[in-house]
């Protein structure tokens, strides 16, 4: 199983940020029913803050589970997550992506 944190950084301005975040959510529920997918998570940064924590509203994190790297490969392929990308290219700054493996 593999755990994949992909931290997205959008152009400064939350007109960005929510067009990233609104984009997320209508493929979600497609990405979930994908083969080999145990989880896509959207996550943004708590609110209130809290003095130990560090913010960025121009930051989204996916936490993503992958039966394999097979499965994430053929996710990154399908239409939904094409079109995904064309959608989002004008607001995406810079992407970060961790693919994580149990260390035990």
């Amino acid at each position: 199983m593999l755990t994949i944190i992909a931290e997205i950084r959008t152009h400064q301005g939350t007109e960005h940020r929510q067009a990233v975040l609104d984009a997320f959510e209508k493929i979600i529920p497609t990405v979930l029913a994908e083969d080999g997918c145990h989880g896509y998570e959207l996550l943004i940064d708590h609110l209130p803050a809290i003095e130990m924590q560090t913010q960025d509203n121009n930051s989204i994190v996916m936490l993503e589970k992958w039966q394999s790297t097979t499965h994430l490969e053929a996710h990154m392929q399908t239409d939904h997550m094409q079109q995904h990308f064309k959608a989002t290219q004008d607001h995406v700054a810079d992407v970060k992506i961790r693919i994580l493996e149990s260390g035990a």
